[in-house]
């Protein structure tokens, strides 16, 4: 299997032509010295930016219990809160960054982050489950359109030799999310009740808009990505086969952890006061996966891709037989963690070491295809769940990011051979 580079290994080799691009691009010429702290705490406020996007979408899965029954709806129903923001920002990701042109990029982000604080707030006030499916509808406009547009900032807020590390820092607030968010909101639900911990994302969204304002420098728009460019990338094999991955993982995955939570309490018999301390513990291990990933796939992508795939899998398909007793539901839990933590690291990677020179429109794509993964992950599981029984879901979801290892061989041809 072909080795990887990771970012900082080819920074040396691609300084020149990354300040080259950018300053043709009509990004504002970077001075000679270090990056300042006001761009690094530019680049952090970015990075929160997509930690409480990502949060935002993700946060029902903890407290799909206790929203259906504050808002008489099963728990299938109650699953498309997550399901209607995945797919709108499956649509807005790649159309936002098309239809909003030149605009400057500092006001866009500032103008989604209001919608989100907004969108909370509805969610906050909803009297009932109409109105706030209809919050979440805002919710996955303002999840595609900024996620999108933020993955290729860090060329324009840092220094050439800062860019990786700026880069990593962005993205991290994706796995910060995925493995920290929905934990944390599930515990601030349990102690204070749902609409608090949605509140409280509200009132992070709002800083989060603050700061952006704030520490953001002018974006004016460089050369915007075009429908052409978009349709491009599946010419593209290596790109082609991070799309398809990420679908039958992402849909996996969130097909059976959307539930994982009364899957907990049935199956395990684990009360419902512990489920928020074990999604931390989940969250705990997925922040290890991460960094073990991160450190693997500069080493050998597709090696890494087949152990994550390989425990992400067992996890799930062994759930229903040694789930059964709490030990073993909470051993699960933890290796389902260790594994998914390492997931988006990983698919990123993949991503930019097949799209170097396109990589606003890859990040839209893989966005998009990302976002619409977690909608039908969440969809199917519900008719599962409400259909036929809770278990079945993890078998399914075991099944499906099995399936992944059919694009694996593709990591075999170097990355030129892919374009």
């Amino acid at each position: 299997m072909a080795t990887l580079e990771t970012p900082a290994d080819t920074a040396d080799t691609t300084d020149t032509a990354d300040t080259a691009d950018t300053t043709a691009s009509g990004a504002p010429p970077q001075a000679a010295e270090a990056t300042s702290l006001k761009s690094w705490l530019a680049v952090v406020s970015v990075a929160v930016g997509i930690f409480t996007l990502v949060t935002a979408e993700q946060l029902p899965i903890g407290l799909l219990t206790s929203v259906g029954s504050a808002l008489s709806v099963s728990e299938g129903t109650a699953g498309l809160m997550v399901t209607v923001p995945g797919l709108v920002a499956a649509l807005s990701a790649p159309l936002i960054p098309v239809v909003v042109g030149r605009m400057d990029r500092r006001f866009l982000l500032v103008g989604l982050m209001t919608v989100m604080a907004a969108a909370n707030l509805i969610t906050v006030l909803a009297p009932n489950f109409g109105v706030l499916l209809a919050s979440r509808v805002l919710v996955g406009v303002t999840i595609g359109g900024f996620w999108a547009i933020a993955g290729g900032l860090a060329f324009r807020l840092v220094q050439p030799a800062a860019v990786p590390r700026a880069t990593a820092l962005i993205f991290g607030g994706v796995a910060a999310a995925n493995v920290l968010g929905v934990p944390i909101g599930t515990l601030i639900g349990g102690l204070a009740g749902w609409r608090t911990a949605f509140a409280t994302l509200g009132v992070l969204a709002f800083a989060v808009l603050v700061a952006l304002l704030v520490l953001l420098p002018k974006l004016p728009a460089t050369k915007p990505v075009s429908v052409g460019e978009l349709i491009g990338q599946f010419r593209n094999g290596g790109v082609r086969a991070g799309i398809i991955a990420t679908g039958l993982i992402v849909t996996g995955h969130l097909a059976a952890y959307t539930y994982v939570s009364p899957m907990l309490q049935q199956v395990s018999g684990i009360d419902e006061d512990l489920i928020s301390v074990l999604l931390l513990g989940f969250g705990v291990a997925g922040i290890i996966g991460n960094f073990v990933a991160g450190a693997a796939v500069a080493k050998n992508l597709g090696r890494t891709m087949t152990v994550i795939i390989v425990a992400l899998a067992a996890a799930m398909l062994l759930f229903p037989l040694l789930g059964e007793s709490q030990a073993g539901g909470i051993a699960l839990l933890v290796l389902w963690g260790l594994a998914f933590g390492g997931v988006s690291v990983s698919l990123q990677t993949w991503m930019l070491k097949y799209a170097p020179d396109a990589m606003e429109a890859a990040s839209a794509l893989w966005v998009s295809v990302f976002n619409l993964s977690i909608a039908l992950g969440a969809l199917v599981g519900g008719l599962i769940v409400d259909n036929v029984q809770l278990t079945t879901v993890a078998w399914i979801g075991g099944a499906v990011v099995l399936l992944t290892a059919l694009t694996l061989p593709s990591l075999r041809a170097p990355a030129k051979a892919a374009q």
